[in-house]
C-alpha cells in the first residue's frame, strides 16, 4: 500500500545569534485536522478582539509583543494600566498565555522543538545544520509510520539552504515531499502558532533573567502536546 500524506508540519526558528543557540519549533497534525485546529485558533483570536481589541488580522509575533515592543492593540485593558501608564509587557504576556491555553486544548495538535548550541561566529552554519538534522528526524518518523509529510515555514524562501536540505534527500526514499513551502507569517495564523512554540522553547532552554516569566511556559502549556515532553538537543 502506498504511503499517505498524513502530516502537515509548520516550522519556525528561534534562538540567539549572540550566544550561538539555534532553536526550531513546530506544530503538526493530519490534514483532516487542519480546519478544526485553525477554527479553534480563530475562535481564540475573535475572543482577543472582543476582550482586548486585537484585530484577528494582526500578526502575533511573539518576540515583539511579549517584550512590550509590539503594539498589537490600540490600547491596553484597564487592568494593565497603572496611573494612566500602559504596561505593554504585562498585556503581551497575558495575550501569550491565552494563546497557549488554546494550543493546550486543541484536539489533534502536536508540537515539538529541537535545539543546538553553536558559537556566535558559526551561527548560520549551525542553523542550517540543525535544520538538516530536524528534517532527517521528520524523515525517520514518517518512515516509521509509513507516511508522507509536508513542511511549511515562515519567510520568502530566499535562503537557498532550506531548499538544498530537502533536495539532498534521496528522491526515491524521501518522506518529506517537495521543498519547504514558505508563507509570510503576517498572513498565516498557523505559522504564527509555530513562532509561539519556537519562542517558548527558546525561553525554556536559554534561561536568562529577562525571560524568567516564560521559563516554564513550554512545560506548563505545551509539553503534553509534545511526544518528547520538551525541547530536544539534536
Amino acid at each position: 500500500m502506498a504511503p499517505n500524506l498524513d502530516r502537515l508540519i509548520y516550522v519556525d526558528d528561534s534562538g540567539r545569534p549572540q550566544s550561538g543557540l539555534v532553536v526550531y519549533g513546530w506544530i503538526e497534525f493530519s490534514p483532516d485536522r487542519w480546519a478544526s485546529i485553525l477554527k479553534s485558533w480563530l475562535d481564540m483570536r475573535k475572543k482577543l478582539w472582543r476582550e482586548f481589541s486585537i484585530p484577528v488580522t494582526q500578526e502575533l509575533h511573539t518576540t515583539a509583543y511579549v517584550n512590550g515592543r509590539g503594539r498589537i492593540a490600540r490600547k491596553v485593558p484597564d487592568r494593565h494600566m497603572q496611573n494612566g501608564v500602559p504596561y505593554w509587557k504585562d498585556f503581551g504576556r497575558a495575550v501569550a498565555v491565552e494563546c497557549l491555553k488554546t494550543l493546550r486544548s486543541a484536539e489533534g495538535l502536536r508540537v515539538g522543538a529541537v535545539w543546538r548550541q553553536g558559537t556566535p561566529e558559526d551561527f548560520f552554519r549551525t542553523k542550517h545544520e540543525t535544520y538538516a538534522a530536524l528534517v532527517s528526524r521528520f524523515e525517520r518518523r514518517l518512515r516509521e509510520s509509513d507516511s508522507l509529510g509536508l513542511v511549511i515555514m515562515d519567510g520568502d524562501g530566499s535562503d537557498s539552504s532550506y531548499r538544498s536540505t530537502h533536495r539532498r534527500l534521496k528522491l526515491t526514499e524521501r518522506r518529506v515531499i517537495e521543498d519547504a513551502i514558505h508563507l509570510d507569517s503576517r498572513s498565516s495564523q498557523l505559522v504564527q502558532i509555530a513562532d509561539l512554540v519556537a519562542w517558548c522553547a527558546n525561553a525554556h532552554i536559554d534561561r536568562h533573567d529577562a525571560n524568567e516569566f516564560a521559563w516554564e511556559w513550554y512545560s506548563t502549556h505545551l509539553a503534553e502536546r509534545d511526544t518528547a515532553r520538551g525541547p530536544q538537543e539534536i
